[in-house]
């Protein structure tokens, strides 16, 4: 069961006061870093501020250590879980990379299974890397008109369960990049029933906690273990991030996971950033949500009007593996105006002046959150018109499958670390791949270490190079050979 909320007073910011405290005091610095609060390096400081960098300081007794906290950080953990309803919040600067990690890294060692989709951010790849464990992958249903994998329905995950037995948790994604969400609260029951944990990657849910009439959250639905990337939704500064967890699962050990890989240099700009958004969003989270989310239907309103798009939104929902659907998330499919997502993305940055979250193959993601305003949705509704026009196409020759069901032959980590060669990228037919290949945005691995390299594969990574897809992963910068098992 989550904890109660709000039994604190989310009125307080204690890093944030601590801080603002430090600053009065006109400590003279004897310690790390370097640049003496801005002194040693004027140009940084005349670029960043003298408020920012004057806070840009080191752990020490009044401002209390990320690694053990028993403090002001200490404080503002327990007003994070009291805020997101967990029995407790750790404070990650390492980005919600580090806090996935963390995640799986506690539920799993080598050896273990692990029950997951493969339509997951290469974080829970690079984990399986990491401690070994051995991923069961539960195949999304494709939406063949999108091109893009849904969320987990609840028959596959249930078949998972009863032939892997030994599974130690279940991972699900809460929601996906494009806005959709599985049945969280009956896979964390499947889960809990088979003894296994439930974790969640909500990188992309953190409004999930604050808004009314969005789909559930993951501690709300009984969740072990969340990921909350507060710099995405939730306003604070970028690489700032949250782990949450349940009752069943020990804090003391999950500190000592993230403490095998977390710096033990933490900003302060971070985690004052977390303290300063989670008093934002506890006070003010609803109203403010509310809002994006009519913000994002009336988009989604105003560019179906247009004509050849298509915004979807809650009408997709199916049930199962479409649970429930983010009516934040502005994702709109291009093809039918014949052009590739990252086409239209490209145009949009270079011809308007406007930068979106990606676009892939078939569509692109306008990622609407609390500092955008209805006059740049007009902008950008206007623009989608104009493109429509000066350059729609009959889309011969495109692709439309985001998603190709892969084939693991061994472990992640086992290919990892294998004597491997490098081959040109159509020898590669066959063989199994060491290493990752992805579209960054949205960092889902085209392969991952230990999949089987496909003809279907290879033109796929190749169109999308043509297309303009930032492609990121191999050792080959330019992505013309590939790493593979000798």
């Amino acid at each position: 069961m989550q904890t109660k909320r709000n039994r604190l007073d989310q009125r307080r910011a204690p890093i944030y006061e601590a801080l603002e405290n430090f600053r009065r005091m006109r400590v003279v610095p004897f310690d790390v870093p370097g640049h003496k609060r801005g002194r040693g390096n004027p140009e940084l400081t005349a670029f960043l501020g003298q408020q920012c960098v004057g806070v840009d300081v080191n752990s020490m007794k009044p401002l209390d250590n990320l690694c053990h906290p028993v403090s002001v950080i200490k404080e503002a953990e327990e007003l994070a879980a009291d805020a997101f309803g967990a029995a407790h919040a750790f404070l990650m600067v390492g980005g919600t990379t580090s806090s996935v990690q963390s995640m799986v890294l506690t539920a799993c060692k080598r050896g273990d299974e692990i029950i997951l989709p493969r339509n997951v951010h290469r974080s829970v790849i690079n984990a399986l890397v990491l401690c070994g464990a051995i991923p069961v992958y539960v195949n999304p249903e494709v939406d063949n008109r999108l091109g893009i994998s849904l969320g987990m329905c609840r028959e596959q995950v249930a078949k998972a369960i009863a032939e892997h037995p030994n599974a130690v948790a279940v991972l699900v994604n809460n929601p996906t990049y494009y806005g959709i969400c599985s049945d969280l609260r009956a896979i964390v029951k499947m889960a809990h029933d088979a003894g296994m944990l439930c974790l969640a990657d909500e990188a992309h849910g953190t409004h999930f906690y604050f808004g009314g009439g969005l789909p559930v959250s993951a501690m709300a639905a009984g969740a072990d273990m969340a990921s909350v990337s507060m710099h995405k939704s939730g306003g604070s500064l970028t690489q700032s991030s949250l782990l949450l967890i349940g009752p069943n699962v020990h804090a003391g050990y999950v500190r000592q996971i993230i403490n095998l890989t977390q710096t033990t240099s933490s900003s302060y700009l971070l985690m004052s950033s977390l303290d300063i958004s989670r008093r934002n969003l506890a006070l003010r989270g609803r109203q403010i949500f509310h809002q994006v989310a009519d913000m994002a239907e009336y988009a989604r309103e105003e560019i179906n009007a247009v004509g050849g798009y298509y915004a979807f939104g809650k009408e997709l929902v199916n049930g199962n593996s479409i649970f429930d659907f983010d009516t934040t998330k502005l994702s709109v499919h291009t093809l039918d105006i014949g052009l590739a997502g990252i086409e239209v993305y490209d145009i949009l940055r270079d011809e308007y002046d406007i930068q979106i979250e990606f676009g892939d193959i078939g569509n692109i993601l306008a990622y609407l959150s609390i500092g955008d305003r209805p006059q740049e949705l007009e902008r950008l509704v206007s623009a989608l018109a104009e493109i429509r026009r000066h350059y729609q196409t009959d889309g011969t020759g495109l692709l439309s499958q985001e998603y190709i069901d892969p084939e693991v032959v061994i472990s992640p980590q086992e290919a990892f670390y294998a004597d491997k060669i490098s081959l040109p990228l159509r020898e590669t037919k066959g063989r199994v791949c060491s290493e990752f290949v992805m579209c960054y945005p949205p960092g889902i691995p085209i392969l991952a270490p230990g999949e089987r390299i496909t003809e279907e594969i290879l033109d796929y990574i190749e169109y999308a190079k043509n297309k303009g897809c930032s492609m990121t992963g191999p050792e080959d910068p330019e992505i013309l050979h590939l790493n593979v098992l000798a």
